[in-house]
């Protein structure tokens, strides 16, 4: 699978799978889950909220990865993954690493060939940027999916993107 760096906003993405950093309600939020939930329409949330009545009650668990339709987004699904928020007193990173992971097994499972993601856990959950790349790079750089031939680390921003320059190049 070949893995690429792209400056940009996830919902403009012309892939198979977006991947949304969700809060564990699955119902919308700040961010990057804002951002899919407007741009994806009623058919995500209608979906989200299925989800939410039958196997997810008390919500998506952290590290975990539930598919969606993408309604009105350039996808053809939208995989729900919720990251950890950062902490300094506790290593969470399995949890940051579990998302990248889980998230590209659903997305194999589905058949995608193409698949971007967000930089999990870096806005509103405070992840170091650095780190937050190398996490998710070290997911990516050693998955070997059946279906998945490209995943995009979709970066918001010119300095975020400089980072993830850095730290692929490092």
């Amino acid at each position: 699978m070949r893995v690429t760096l792209v400056e940009g906003d996830i919902t403009a993405q012309q892939v198979d799978v977006i991947v949304n950093a969700a809060n564990s309600s699955l119902l919308g939020g700040g961010g990057v889950d804002g951002a899919i939930h407007r741009k994806g329409g009623p058919a995500v949330l209608a979906e989200c909220r299925a989800l939410r009545a039958s196997r997810y009650g008390r919500g998506l668990p952290t590290g975990q990865a539930v598919a969606t339709t993408a309604g009105n987004l350039p996808a053809r699904w939208v995989v729900h993954t919720v990251g950890p928020v950062h902490s300094a007193q506790e290593d969470r990173s399995a949890l940051l690493r579990d998302c990248y992971a889980n998230s590209l097994r659903v997305a194999d499972e589905l058949g995608a060939a193409t698949i971007a993601f967000p930089l999990i856990s870096a806005g509103v959950y405070r992840w170091p940027v650095e780190d937050a790349v190398r996490q998710a790079l070290t997911v990516l750089r050693a998955a070997d999916p059946a279906h998945l031939t490209e995943a995009r680390l979709v970066l918001f921003g010119a300095p975020t993107y400089a980072v993830a320059q850095q730290v692929r190049a490092g």
